[in-house]
């Protein structure tokens, strides 16, 4: 199921940015030619980064493994220090105010605004 999700998301994504015609290279953030907030940008700015931890998460429960999180998480924290830090500032600087409202309504990973309207399952 997660494993399944994720590459559905990355899937997504990627019609995403190929549907506005820009690139999906991320070591090249600064040939962006839109900034692409529609489909799973509407949930994470990150979705292709969400799909790989994701995939490295289903690897983990698939094994059966508490330790197999540990690569999951060094990839979150990697990506998000080295790459999104970088990537950010390119489409701060390529973008302007049309990225500075994206970034107040979409968070950098999932979370619960995420989702707008779903209450919490108790």
């Amino acid at each position: 199921m997660i494993l399944a999700a994720s590459l559905g998301l990355l899937a997504w994504a990627v019609r995403a940015f190929r549907r506005h015609e820009t690139t999906v290279d991320p070591l090249a953030p600064e040939r962006a030619s839109q900034l692409v907030s529609d489909g799973p940008f509407l949930l994470t700015r990150n979705p292709m980064y969400v799909a790989m931890a994701g995939v490295l998460v289903a690897n983990a429960v698939a094994r059966r493994s508490t330790l197999g999180m540990l690569p999951a998480a060094g990839v979150v924290l990697l990506i998000d220090k080295a790459q999104i830090e970088a990537e950010e500032r390119a489409m701060a600087d390529k973008f302007g105010a049309e990225w500075v409202r994206y970034v107040a309504t979409t968070p950098r990973w999932l979370s619960p605004r995420s989702f707008p309207g779903r209450k919490p399952s108790v």
